[in-house]
């Protein structure tokens, strides 16, 4: 994958994040994200910098969709 197209998936996963946030009305818990400081509009970082930073977004996600998907399961 080029560094541009890493960039904007970086963006639309960011993207994804705020619409979770806005509709669940909650923060994810993305600490190692948020720790590593390497935004989507950060376009002077390397290809490197952005692969690290979107697998550390994806796998907040991941995490915090799962555990969403347990606490509905666990109440039904």
């Amino acid at each position: 994958m080029k560094k541009q197209e890493l960039i904007h998936l970086h963006g639309l996963l960011s993207e994804v994040r705020a619409e979770y946030e806005e509709s669940e009305g909650t923060d994810l818990d993305l600490e190692g994200y948020e720790d590593y400081g390497v935004q989507p509009t950060s376009i002077h970082r390397s290809k490197t910098d952005h692969k690290h930073a979107v697998f550390e977004l994806v796998h907040g996600l991941t995490d915090s969709l799962s555990e969403q998907e347990t606490i509905t399961a666990a109440a039904d």
